[in-house]
């Protein structure tokens, strides 16, 4: 199995992007949603990549038309989505997927004693398969149509922790090879996002108390039979079009599985 440990890493700003005046008559919504929707589509267009910054609030205010008031609700909602990030003293940037993302908004197994740490990534696996019912229902399929297979084993101080199965379809991300995969510098979804326009902006999970498989306890390292807990994620890009399914099986003798809950302000 080869191992891939993430580390952060640093995105630089690029030329500005333009934009236009939002007529407010033709609007047909709040102005500020409009100017959400603006700024969405100049991201999911690619006209507004990963890493770039926007341009000042004064300035981007004047080019769609709106006080800066309208348009600094629209990218607090935005921040508060994990779509743009506010950074100290440089601005606000389209955000991008790398560890420091990974661990806050899609990895939740911390240790018992509350630490929570990046995992180490084994590959096991890399197959080209047949979608069964489940991974076709949830990536818009039909059943039986090609999708990639991947199996991973994470580590947590140097324990395996977890096994994930992946499923996605290559008509999405054609041109994906295992070679490709093993030799990602980061997150998956910072290959999503990077090497295919794929950016992942929130997930839908389903976690289910289970009995780990002969296989997987071998992956794992348990006796068949213990208790587990089983994660389904389906991980959605912008419309909420699903890119990837995905089964965890986590051992919790020493790891909890923690989500951290929010009221929206």
């Amino acid at each position: 199995m080869s191992q891939i440990a993430y580390h952060p890493r640093m995105t630089t700003a690029r030329a500005q992007p333009q934009f236009g005046a939002i007529a407010p008559e033709a609007a047909g919504m709040p102005l500020y949603r409009a100017v959400k929707r603006a700024l969405l589509r100049a991201i999911e267009d690619g006209n507004c990549p990963p890493g770039r910054a926007l341009p000042a609030e004064a300035a981007l205010a004047a080019a769609f038309g709106v006080s800066v008031g309208t348009l600094r609700r629209a990218t607090e909602e935005l921040v508060a989505e994990h779509i743009l990030v506010r950074r100290q003293g440089l601005g606000t940037f389209v955000a991008t997927h790398d560890a420091d993302r990974f661990l806050f908004q899609f990895f939740h197994v911390e240790g018992s004693d509350g630490v929570r740490a990046a995992p180490s990534v084994e590959f096991i696996s890399f197959e080209r398969e047949r979608a069964d019912d489940e991974a076709a229902q949830m990536l818009r399929l039909r059943a039986g149509e090609p999708v990639l297979v991947i199996e991973n084993r994470l580590l947590l101080q140097g324990k395996a922790v977890i096994y994930d199965r992946l499923a996605i379809s290559p008509l999405l991300f054609k041109g994906l090879t295992e070679k490709r995969f093993r030799e990602r510098p980061s997150t998956i979804y910072q290959l999503y996002q990077a090497g295919f326009g794929i950016t992942v902006v929130r997930a839908v999970e389903r976690a289910r108390a289970a009995l780990v498989d002969r296989r997987t306890s071998r992956i794992l390292g348990l006796a068949p039979g213990s208790p587990v807990i089983q994660v389904r994620r389906t991980a959605l890009t912008f419309g909420d079009k699903p890119v990837e399914y995905r089964v965890s099986v986590i051992d919790t003798g020493r790891h909890d599985y923690v989500n951290q809950l929010s009221r929206p302000t």
